[in-house]
């Protein structure tokens, strides 16, 4: 159902059951999914594509472009999965030609005033809470969560299940599963509550704890410890994600609570 007092593009393809509310302006360019809502004052513009049974509330801008100052005006995306969740005043870049678009994953929650600029990467469950600033390039995990009023720099990575507590300042990567805080930001252990809650069982909770005894608590370098990780843990899925995780970061991770205070 829209409402005569918006304004819709022809050129837009929006599905039949979607419904956009007054003061609403959707640009050409974009393609939104059905069921889809999008409440009053939104604005979608050119390269927005928006999936099935999403909710974008007031005030939110998607798919401007970018505030960096190479961009030269290329076509670009700003990719958004299905059940997304974009509440009042979040502001989401379009991509530029380094990747060609921001891609948010399914069933995402973005709370409110939060920024996530070109080029991003946000995967599927994970929790972005109010008033988060995320520069160019960042990568989050499926399943994590972004503590309120944190601050990314670009090219961040961010792994699977972490958690990083508010207000926090993300100079370095963060490893899956564990959870970050302090200043400057540094490991306080693993996320057992929210692996719990997302049925890891305890066997598998206690191997990434000992995974990241390793790492952090046993004075080893990086290096060391990925030699003595691999040569002495078994070999799962989240013991290599881990392991991949840390060779391929360019920024360096996080460093453990006693070294970084």
């Amino acid at each position: 159902m829209n409402q005569p007092l918006a304004y819709i593009h022809p050129e837009a393809k929006i599905a039949r059951n979607v419904v956009v509310e007054p003061f609403t302006t959707i640009h050409g360019n974009v393609k939104i999914g059905s069921g889809t809502w999008i409440g009053s004052n939104v604005t979608i513009m050119e390269g927005a594509r928006i999936g099935k049974n999403c909710r974008i509330f007031p005030g939110a801008v998607i798919s401007a472009i970018p505030q960096d100052l190479k961009f030269d005006g290329e076509d670009s995306l700003t990719v958004i999965g299905n059940d997304v969740t974009i509440r009042e005043c979040v502001t989401i870049n379009r991509g530029t030609v380094a990747s060609g678009k921001t891609v948010i994953g399914d069933n995402v929650l973005i709370m409110a005033t939060t920024h996530i600029a070109h080029d991003c990467v946000i995967g599927e469950s994970a929790i972005i809470v109010n008033g988060v600033a995320l520069a160019g390039h960042v990568t989050i995990g499926a399943h994590a969560i972004i503590g309120g009023l944190s601050a990314i720099h670009q090219f961040i990575h961010i792994g699977q299940h972490a958690m990083v507590s508010g207000g926090s300042l993300v100079r370095k990567d963060v490893p899956p599963f564990t959870k970050a805080a302090k200043e400057p930001l540094s490991y306080v252990g693993i996320n057992s509550i929210g692996l719990r809650r997302r049925g890891f069982n305890t066997e598998k909770i206690r191997e990434i704890q000992n995974i990241y005894r390793i790492l952090y608590q046993k004075k080893h370098n990086n290096t060391q410890a990925l030699e003595i990780i691999e040569a002495e843990m078994e070999a799962t899925n989240e013991r290599d994600d881990i392991i991949l995780f840390i060779k391929n970061s360019h920024r360096g991770i996080m460093k453990g609570y006693s070294s970084g205070n």
